[in-house]
């Protein structure tokens, strides 16, 4: 019988499904030090701003701001400093070309526990204009007034 997994999710970045068009997503490892993981298991950690980059054969964050940890007496550690994202070769080579296409980028959706282990989904994205933005909110305020009215509606 296969183990059950355990998925705490800490943070998510929803204003990234709002400025892009999220085409494909991925998984991967997150490397923290011992103070930031207890940080981020407090949910003290922003996405907002944060990107992916590839270089040199690793893949890294950066502008992930993690809080730093009140009682860590030892080393302060850079709030927004790049953490090293744990991908094999084939995935880092997959995810570099797709950033290098005109256009996409790689953005952070979420961090969250799987199994103990700090995990970030990375979205491989297309930047929205303004107009898809607002295509994509009157879309959603249809659905919703949709919904309103067949639930309104509906009688047993």
């Amino acid at each position: 019988m296969p183990k059950k997994e355990s998925v705490l999710v800490v943070c998510s970045n929803r204003k990234a499904y709002h400025d892009y068009f999220i085409e494909d997503t991925y998984e991967a490892g997150l490397a923290l030090l011992g103070a930031e993981v207890k940080s981020v298991r407090q949910k003290e950690l922003s996405l907002e701003g944060s990107f992916v980059r590839v270089e040199n054969g690793t893949a890294r964050v950066y502008n992930m701001h993690v809080k730093p940890y009140k009682f860590n007496s030892l080393v302060e550690l850079d709030p927004i400093r790049p953490r090293q994202l744990l991908l094999n070769k084939k995935e880092l080579r997959k995810l570099a070309a797709k950033a290098e296409i005109k256009g996409y980028s790689l953005v952070p959706v979420e961090v969250y526990f799987k199994n103990g282990w700090a995990k970030i989904k990375l979205a491989v994205a297309k930047g929205k204009h303004l107009f898809d933005k607002r295509e994509s909110l009157k879309k959603r305020d249809l659905n919703r007034e949709m919904e309103q009215h067949f639930k309104n509606n509906i009688r047993f």
